[in-house]
């Protein structure tokens, strides 16, 4: 493998800066481009390290969150040959998280360290509008700028194409928008272009939208498997079933992904503020700041929705997704609560043990 540069990689002043201040810079420094579990692959200038985290660092991990994802930057000590152990993650630029699937209350380290989030959607039975303002939220809440790449163009006609290109520009403004075939390579250069050294750029989207043939393209290798379009359900089957970091010969830095059908939103009002600005701007000039735009007085959001001014499907939308940040949020506040009474117990009956044995 050939010499990696870490600038190449994305490693930027800051965190040389944070190495020498933490006393790091006896250790390795690499990024983590695979995790498995808790094994990870670390890339480094010296090349790949398989390792595992140092018992330190694994005890006093308070919650998922304090692991290594894939695109952190770690310190880690090479004891044998591309064998190492990490010994601390560095501060984490950008994080990509979402709800964890089945736990209330918990997120999901998608990947960290990101500058662009490239949301990939199908123009044939994947198109959905909503998802992608869901996608963009996301984006958004970790101050990932988003790109939006619209693939399989050749399963549609152009009038088809032209129709939602247009309502997607009229409802998702100042957005960058592209469009690909992966089959016949339509787009694919205006995909390349965009992708620049030292930057690192995840694929979000659902499963069998072309991500994984996008990146094997792009890469003129055929590095992620991949599934023809299945005739019944008229879409590509997913296949890809973790992230990993790759690096590009040509620059730049990409993060596949597993399809998300559904992703949970997060506890960050940004996210929606910036996704949907239109009604942003309206909530601030609506007559009561505890305004639930439904039924209030003085609502200036409504009144906008009654005018027409404002479209129907983004108010249902932006509704939507604010009810469930609304509920995370008090999700995490009752789980907080009640890790809080349980440790308060834990403590008592440790206390209450204490004094038993010495009377």
């Amino acid at each position: 493998m050939k010499h990696i540069n870490l600038e190449d990689l994305g490693f930027k002043q800051i965190l040389n800066t944070y190495k020498f201040e933490n006393q790091l810079d006896s250790f390795l420094v690499g990024r983590v481009i695979l995790q498995h579990r808790e094994r990870y692959i670390v890339l480094t200038e010296q090349g790949e390290v398989e390792s595992e985290l140092l018992g330190n660092l694994r005890y006093t991990a308070e919650s998922s969150m304090d692991f290594p994802a894939v695109g952190d930057w770690v310190a880690l000590i090479e004891y044998d040959t591309n064998k190492g152990l990490i010994h601390a993650v560095y501060p984490r630029e950008t994080i990509l998280v979402r709800q964890t699937v089945g736990r209330k209350g918990e997120k999901q380290i998608i990947a960290s360290n990101l500058d662009f989030g490239l949301i990939v959607q199908s123009l044939n039975r994947d198109f959905s509008i909503n998802r992608l303002e869901r996608y963009l939220t996301i984006c958004n809440s970790s101050s990932i700028k988003p790109i939006i790449i619209f693939s399989k163009v050749d399963l549609v006609d152009e009038n088809e194409r032209a129709k939602i290109i247009s309502q997607v520009k009229e409802r998702i403004k100042n957005t960058p928008l592209l469009t690909l075939s992966n089959l016949t390579g339509e787009g694919l250069d205006d995909v390349k272009s965009i992708i620049k050294t030292g930057k690192t750029y995840c694929l979000l989207g659902s499963s069998g939208v072309g991500k994984s043939s996008l990146i094997n393209n792009i890469t003129g290798k055929d590095l992620m498997k991949t599934n023809g379009i299945s005739n019944s359900i008229d879409r590509g089957k997913h296949v890809t079933t973790h992230r990993e970091l790759i690096v590009l010969e040509t620059g730049g830095i990409l993060i596949d992904n597993p399809g998300m059908r559904e992703v949970g939103i997060i506890d960050s009002p940004n996210g929606l503020a910036s996704t949907f600005e239109q009604i942003t701007e309206l909530k601030k000039h609506c007559k009561f700041n505890d305004c639930n735009h439904i039924s209030t007085k003085g609502c200036a959001v409504t009144s906008a929705l009654d005018s027409g001014e404002l479209d129907e499907n983004v108010y249902e939308n932006f509704m939507k997704l604010e009810r469930e940040q609304e509920h995370y949020t008090s999700t995490i506040f009752e789980k907080r609560q009640k890790d809080k009474i349980f440790g308060k117990m834990v403590k008592n009956v440790m206390k209450h043990k204490k004094k038993d044995r010495y009377q």
